[in-house]
């Protein structure tokens, strides 16, 4: 498991402080981009539960906070990332559409929330080795 999803798995089972999708996904970033976890924390904190409008996926935009302050804002990987996720969750992005279908199937919303984020966590780090950002 990478340094990025362990500090990704403890972020979501911290109780004393809630980080939101979007955080969860940017803040085990902070060395990487040689910014204060606290900064990232509070950059991020409008994002989570789809931009607080149940809009897009928090943990989309926390990845896509990461690259593009990585300098990573290439339109077509932009393009491979929405169609990826789009692949995986039958054609959604919104957070209101992913949480509808999963309370459809009866699951729980924070496993679902978490692993939206650990995917996306494991998304932001592949793109940043691949681009050179990551040793």
């Amino acid at each position: 498991m990478s340094i990025y999803l362990e500090r990704a798995k403890v972020l979501r089972a911290v109780t004393e402080r809630h980080y939101n999708c979007a955080q969860s996904v940017a803040v085990p970033f902070a060395d990487v981009l040689g910014m204060d976890e606290e900064v990232l924390y509070r950059m991020a904190a409008n994002f989570g539960g789809g931009m607080k409008m149940a809009s897009v996926c928090g943990a989309l935009t926390g990845a896509l906070m990461v690259l593009g302050l990585a300098g990573l804002d290439d339109v077509p990987m932009l393009q491979e990332i929405y169609r990826g996720m789009k692949e995986r969750h039958n054609g959604h992005m919104e957070c209101r559409d992913l949480l509808a279908e999963n309370a459809a199937l009866g699951l729980p919303k924070k496993p679902h929330c978490d692993a939206m984020v650990y995917e996306f966590v494991g998304v932001t780090e592949e793109l940043l080795r691949k681009y050179g950002k990551l040793a």
